[in-house]
């Protein structure tokens, strides 16, 4: 029987390369939200939600003031953020929309609506809530159906008061 990991593996954290720490900061701490959990010296930050010892990892370690990595070569296309609620998607982007913070995209994929940006140095960001699994959109055979059709961002923005 082929391998197939356990269904209760995640993917923990992720470290990005990034030109400027403190930028970078700006955008991951002060607009997103994320705790700084240890910095490591000027090179590198360890950022988190809820006191884990970190989500995301950002350095310098080989990227310091070097430009975006290119659009059209292997790489990171996004990272994704899950939000627990609807309504935590929706304060993220009041959030962003206050901050006049740029939006790549947005969209309902059936089984979850989403929210696309890039971070200071050019890495993609999702921004996400999954819906009820129930509500999953699928076939006769019950194979998922993901889409891409139009997210309301009005009515999104609108929940979070």
């Amino acid at each position: 029987m082929k391998y197939k990991v356990p269904a209760g593996a995640r993917i923990g954290h992720v470290h990005l390369k990034v030109a400027d720490l403190d930028r970078s900061l700006k955008f991951y701490h002060d607009i997103l939200g994320f705790e700084i959990q240890q910095r490591f010296g000027e090179s590198a930050v360890f950022i988190s939600a809820g006191g884990y010892h970190h989500h995301i990892g950002l350095n310098t370690w080989h990227s310091k003031n070097a430009g975006p990595a290119p659009d059209y070569a292997a790489g990171l296309y996004h990272l994704a953020i899950l939000y627990p609620e609807r309504k935590d998607l929706a304060i993220i982007l009041k959030r962003l929309i206050d901050a006049d913070y740029p939006l790549s995209g947005a969209a309902d994929h059936g089984v979850s609506e989403a929210i696309y940006l890039d971070d200071p140095d050019h890495n993609g960001v999702e921004l996400y809530w999954d819906k009820p699994e129930e509500s999953w959109p699928r076939d006769a055979l019950g194979k998922l159906q993901m889409v891409t059709e139009p997210l309301n961002l009005k009515a999104l923005v609108q929940l979070a008061g």
